[in-house]
């Protein structure tokens, strides 16, 4: 048949990565891809991993390697390290991009919270939240410790915040939304979502649309610095040097009284930096959860801050 569709090409793009990075390189190519990212087992403190990227032809694959390199040279010099080398495979679609989606299934995240992907059919127990996010979307869908660190934490703030602060909350570098989604449905009625990156911006504007949240959840590319008002829990999931620069703004930010809950943060040197500098600040350490080498820090505003 001469009209018979040409069967799709995928460009594999692999890399070497750092445990300390796997989250936010895993990240980086799920949002570029818009498909999902393999992850070879940890192995000497490393992990393989890699991006699958679809091609509208043969020459678009040299473009796409260049786009990738410069945004991955970008992130490994946040964490103060070089780029791997990158390794590259042109693949025919043979239907490797749903045959992954049997090992995705409804998990809870936390306690009381679980994320579904949209082919899956999941009935909440009682108290449960859901949250219907596919992986490969953007950043995250919660299988990361500091993404559950963070989680935890904002369970506990929402806990001891009386209403009145508990109703606004932020997120700093919100990538798929999911810790905003999560404080909507956890009981905050005004949550803004930040990110520097135009297509985190869009594919979380996407969940939150799904999810039905909306009303609730503005997503936006504003400049933190921008941001005016005061907020009963502010997140911020990003990478120490990151979360040292926006000390001033997030500070700033945080009501009297109210949380920050940081994560992406090593233990140990990292951590106690953080504690260090923020406590300069007026905001002091409530509690510290810990899951393999990350942990995630609550800290709150003493009221004459």
């Amino acid at each position: 048949m001469e009209n018979q569709k040409k069967p799709m090409q995928w460009l594999k793009l692999s890399l070497r990565c750092p445990v300390a990075m796997v989250e936010a390189v895993e990240d980086l190519l799920a949002a570029r891809s818009g498909s999902g990212v393999e992850q070879s087992p940890e192995q000497d403190g490393f992990c393989m991993l890699a991006g699958f990227f679809a091609l509208e032809d043969a020459a678009s694959a040299e473009n796409v390697l260049a786009e990738n390199r410069s945004a991955l040279t970008e992130l490994f010099a946040l964490y103060g390290k070089p780029l791997p080398e990158i390794r590259q495979q042109v693949l025919a679609d043979e239907d490797w991009a749903t045959s992954w989606q049997q090992y995705f299934k409804p998990f809870a995240v936390v306690p009381g919270l679980v994320i579904k992907p949209s082919w899956e059919s999941y009935t909440p127990q009682p108290g449960e939240k859901v949250v219907e996010m596919d992986p490969g979307m953007a950043f995250g869908t919660g299988q990361h410790a500091s993404t559950r660190g963070a989680l935890l934490l904002m369970q506990r703030a929402f806990r001891d915040l009386p209403p009145a602060l508990a109703s606004r909350a932020l997120d700093v570098g919100t990538g798929t939304g999911i810790l905003a989604m999560a404080a909507a449905l956890w009981g905050a009625r005004e949550v803004l979502a930040l990110d520097n990156d135009p297509e985190a911006v869009r594919v979380a504007g996407e969940n939150v649309g799904h999810n039905r949240l909306a009303d609730r959840i503005q997503v936006s590319l504003t400049p933190l610095a921008e941001v005016q008002g005061s907020f009963g829990l502010v997140t911020a999931n990003i990478v120490h040097d990151v979360l040292v620069a926006l000390r001033p703004d997030l500070t700033r930010l945080v009501a009297p009284s109210g949380f920050l809950a940081l994560a992406g943060v090593l233990a140990g040197a990292q951590e106690n930096n953080l504690i260090r500098l923020y406590a300069e600040s007026g905001l002091k350490l409530v509690e510290a959860r810990y899951e393999d080498e990350w942990v995630a820090l609550l800290l709150e505003k003493t009221a004459n801050s």
